[in-house]
């Protein structure tokens, strides 16, 4: 049997593969400290829960619009008003089957075999998998930690072509947690604007700031210079900017695979047909429960989490620094440290298959997230329990000393 290039081309999800032979060593009888994986351990709150149970006793489930049920693409828009102070018509919210879902939709709605989309390196893989899936031509632009490993307004322009479509940015990102800054944002989005292109900014960790002061760093401003923390506050771009989101991170509903996009009034019933033909539609019964993450209850236990979060940033930071494990650079959100491993004078994939092996910590190699650099990173989930963190920082510990000394 003959397979297509896109499938036979495409590269091993390295994040998963570690999470594979973290599970084939467990199932060994081996305890293993899964640090690879950006899933939350604290699940879905408890009004989500409480919420799936009830719809129980009356099961009924048919399929809804391709573009998510009425209500909560309403409840969604108030999200954006309550928790950013950003006024966005539910016309423009596509409900989907996870972010994974929205960036497919995003990347079938917009381009075609051969044109270009610029990238930021490191960036998460499946980006530019989905771009590439579609015929897309990615160019992984590097970055440096002086400037938070996101892209700048003068790389977009020095690497945009004539066959340049737009420009796919995460803020805050994964694997780095960092975001980009307000006034880079803006200018690249004036970039795709004079270019006829798009902008897509994945905002999954938004609502995850580890530090409150970076919120009015880090967030976006409308032409009032008034501060909010999505790039939606940029009226000016509406026109040009898709904007990602998801229930995975911030309301800890990874497997429930829901999640969101945001797109301009002329491109909505673009997608609705694209989701009707690709998906039909969003887990009808995952839609429901979500419906109670917008309720006081639920988003008190979100912030709770968060704030364990940045308890586990401070610890996991603390750590490496007395390991002399640098972070080139410092995180606003997310949960990850994006390790710079030189010193230990292995490659990012020798260092991880060591510690793995040996020492039984999963971490994720940098080459899942490009190219540039790669061998000298590893990335760190802290999205696990204080207890798994403490012992996979000391098994690491032990491994860096035996290393370096």
């Amino acid at each position: 049997m003959k397979f297509s290039s896109r499938a036979t081309g495409i590269s091993e999800f390295l994040a998963m593969a570690y999470g594979e032979k973290a599970s084939a060593l467990v199932k060994s009888g081996f305890d293993v400290i899964r640090l690879n994986l950006g899933e939350p351990d604290f699940g879905a709150p408890d009004a989500v829960i409480t919420a799936m149970k009830d719809s129980l006793d009356s099961p009924d489930y048919p399929y809804t619009s391709a573009l998510g049920t009425p209500e909560l693409r309403e409840a969604i828009a108030g999200f954006y008003k309550q928790k950013h102070d950003v006024k966005i018509p539910s016309s423009r919210i596509v409900v989907t089957a996870g972010a994974s879902a929205a960036l497919l939709l995003a990347s079938a709605a917009l381009v075609e075999p051969g044109d270009n989309v610029i990238l930021g390196d490191p960036s998460y893989p499946c980006n530019r998998r989905f771009l590439n899936a579609f015929g897309a031509d990615v160019t992984l632009v590097p970055t440096s930690s002086e400037h938070n490993f996101q892209l700048t307004a003068d790389e977009v322009e020095k690497h945009w072509k004539p066959n340049t479509r737009g420009v796919l940015i995460a803020t805050p990102a994964n694997p780095t947690g960092t975001c980009i800054d307000t006034a880079e944002l803006l200018a690249i989005g004036k970039i795709c604007k004079q270019h006829d292109g798009f902008l897509i900014v994945d905002e999954i960790y938004l609502d995850l700031l580890l530090d409150a002061s970076v919120q009015k760093d880090a967030a976006a401003k409308d032409e009032t210079g008034s501060a909010a923390t999505t790039v939606l506050a940029n009226t000016l771009l509406h026109d040009n900017i898709i904007v990602i989101n998801s229930f995975s991170k911030y309301f800890g509903m990874t497997g429930w695979r829901l999640g969101w996009c945001v797109v301009p009034e002329e491109m909505a019933s673009v997608v609705e047909r694209l989701a009707q033909n690709l998906f039909i539609c969003p887990s009808t019964l995952s839609q429901k429960a979500a419906l109670a993450c917008f309720t006081q209850q639920a988003f008190s236990q979100c912030e709770e989490n968060r704030q364990l979060l940045i308890k586990r940033a401070t610890l996991v930071f603390s750590a490496l620094e007395k390991m002399g494990l640098p972070v080139d650079a410092k995180p606003n959100g997310a949960f990850y440290a994006y390790i710079n491993i030189q010193k230990t004078g292995l490659s990012a994939i020798e260092f991880c298959d060591t510690l793995l092996d040996k020492y039984y910590v999963a971490l994720t190699p940098g080459n899942d997230f490009g190219e540039h650099n790669a061998d000298n990173y590893v990335r760190l989930s802290f999205a696990t329990s204080e207890n798994d963190l403490l012992k996979g920082l000391e098994r690491l510990s032990q491994f860096v000393n035996e290393l370096v000394g």
